[in-house]
């Protein structure tokens, strides 16, 4: 395999990272207590998903 023979510029890096960007997680309201919660996780307010109760929240 080739080995690359020059050093890359730093300009040149980090035009190639450009398109590597830190994305906001999805978030929805909960169906149960109205709170903000990440998707298809347990609600961390409530302890509830998908309409059932899974744990009891700590206090």
């Amino acid at each position: 395999m080739p080995n690359p023979k020059h050093r890359h510029s730093k300009t040149r890096t980090r035009k190639r990272r450009t398109h590597y960007k830190a994305e906001r997680p999805a978030t929805m309201v909960c169906p149960n207590c109205q709170e903000t919660k990440l998707q298809h996780r347990i609600c961390p307010n409530c302890g509830y998903y998908n309409g059932r109760s899974i744990i009891t929240p700590k206090a």
